[in-house]
């Protein structure tokens, strides 16, 4: 799969993760599991990235003696999910296109 690709999917996979509710790095790692693996070293820059891009917000609480931070959803992290699901339209037509034509070349 194109990395870029990859990451913008990702991105939005996060924000989905924490789009119900403010989460930490681990839990959103466990609530991404059953649909997509993604590991520390990818999820963190991953959220710095969004944090910049004014996706979501970051707040540090103290859990157990240290310090840990919860991610929240802003309003453009919410635009951006939804412009995902958009753009997602036009890729199952593209999708659609290629897999006919794939089919199409088969059943001559």
């Amino acid at each position: 799969m194109d990395i870029q690709l990859k990451r913008g999917l990702l991105e939005v996979c996060v924000l989905a993760a924490i789009k119900n509710g403010d989460s930490y790095g681990y839990q959103i790692i466990k609530d991404m599991k059953p649909y997509v693996s993604i590991s520390e070293s990818t999820l963190y820059p991953i959220l710095r990235r969004l944090e910049a891009g004014n996706c979501l917000t970051v707040r540090s609480m103290e859990h157990n003696g240290r310090l840990r931070k919860y991610y929240h959803i802003t309003q453009n992290g919410l635009e951006r999910i939804e412009a995902f699901r958009e753009e997602w339209k036009e890729i199952m037509e593209i999708y659609r296109f290629v897999v006919r034509e794939a089919q199409e070349h088969d059943e001559s």
